[in-house]
């Protein structure tokens, strides 16, 4: 019931931003800002891609603890596949999440807009905590199946704490190349051109500091934010019988 509730409640959030984003163009008669919207849809996909990744871990862990003579080579395979696709599809749309938080520099404002600044306070700050609920909750969700799937009843383990580092550390990273380098979670298809351009970007004088307290500051937030969350989300688990 708690994750339904804050299912439920992350996606108000995100129908919430949406709504605001539509309304200021017909309310104030501006243009669309379409690349909210879609940063919105991007900033929710890996949400569904946790579950899917969620249950392929429960069937990998299936597997791998049946005998090795029970099972095929073609079970294993598939097993495999279930866990690694979703995985790493939900890796790469992660930091889409997180990136909402840069949408806080009001590039969508123009001189002489109509647009009341309150409005797209309220506007920009909705979508930015969608994005960050997002982010916190298909993370946490993994690290849910984590724990239970290292078989420690319902002790929270070093392992599950160190993926969740590695995540929003990697998250903080993909904000980086995406808002300063323009990257797409869809560019890892072209790794060398990412490679030359990355080296190119970090050859310039001062943004190698630059990108390291851009990437440290971002994941300090992002951890703040999430471990008491995921905390409050454990207990009630616990409480409730996981």
């Amino acid at each position: 019931m708690t994750i339904l509730l804050a299912a439920a409640a992350v996606l108000l959030l995100d129908v919430y931003a949406v709504v605001l984003v539509v309304l200021r163009a017909v309310v104030y008669r501006v243009r669309l800002y379409r690349p909210m919207l879609l940063n919105v849809g991007l900033s929710f996909a890996p949400v569904p891609l946790s579950l899917a990744a969620g249950i392929g871990f429960t069937l990998f862990v299936h597997y791998r603890s049946h005998p090795l003579e029970s099972a095929s080579v073609l079970e294993g395979v598939l097993a495999v596949m279930a866990l690694a696709v979703p995985t790493c599809a939900w890796l790469l749309m992660f930091p889409n999440s997180v990136y909402l938080i840069t949408e806080l520099n009001f590039s969508h404002r123009v001189e002489g807009t109509p647009v009341p600044l309150w409005y797209d306070i309220v506007q920009t700050l909705a979508l930015t905590l969608s994005g960050i609920a997002n982010a916190i909750l298909s993370l946490a969700a993994l690290q849910v199946f984590v724990i239970v799937g290292q078989q420690n009843g319902n002790q929270l383990t070093v392992e599950s704490w160190v993926f969740a580092g590695v995540v929003i550390l990697l998250g903080a990273v993909g904000v980086y190349l995406g808002r300063y380098l323009r990257f797409n979670s869809w560019d890892v298809r072209h790794p060398a051109s990412m490679a030359r351009k990355l080296w190119s970007h970090l050859r310039e004088r001062g943004k190698p500091v630059e990108a390291v307290g851009f990437v440290m500051t971002h994941a300090i937030l992002v951890a703040l934010l999430y471990v008491p969350l995921f905390l409050l989300a454990w207990t009630s688990l616990v409480a409730a019988g996981l």
